[in-house]
């Protein structure tokens, strides 16, 4: 199958930086993260893991990604972290943008992520998530393929 990214669907890392907006405070929160994306396995699963740090925040965010399932121009995605769990998504993508989406989740807790390719090979990324009680988090960022050279 020809996949025309080499975000999530090769090994490699990631780094990103950008803002997060929540609808319970007025500042942008400033964040950067960094994706490890591991070499799919023999079913064709592809592990990644993500960090986020928050500047100002000491925790760092740690959420466990898996993709698989992987169709002509969709997939499904496993989600995992110490706030919500687990939840399952499908994802799509072609020549230009991966996205996925959580819907309808046992945890109550539903958004996307969007990825849209640029020129350079980064990606601009949109993301929105809402919980149970309302907490909705924007999410708006540029991640760019790590080099071993810098």
């Amino acid at each position: 199958m020809n996949i025309p990214h080499i975000f999530i669907f090769s090994p490699g890392q990631w780094l990103g930086e950008g803002k997060i907006l929540l609808n319970l405070m007025d500042e942008e929160l400033i964040f950067q993260t960094n994706w490890i994306v591991q070499q799919g396995d023999f079913a064709g699963r592809i592990a990644c893991a993500q960090e986020i740090q928050i500047a100002g925040i000491s925790d760092e965010m740690h959420n466990d990604l898996t993709f698989y399932d992987l169709r002509s121009n969709s997939f499904a995605v496993d989600l995992e972290n110490p706030n919500v769990g687990k939840v399952v998504g499908k994802g799509v993508f072609d020549g230009q943008m991966v996205a996925w989406e959580f819907r309808n989740t046992d945890a109550e807790f539903e958004g996307y992520e969007s990825y849209m390719l640029q020129p350079d090979g980064s990606y601009m990324m949109k993301a929105e998530y809402l919980t149970s009680d309302q907490l909705r988090t924007q999410i708006e960022a540029r991640i760019w393929k790590h080099s071993e050279a810098q």
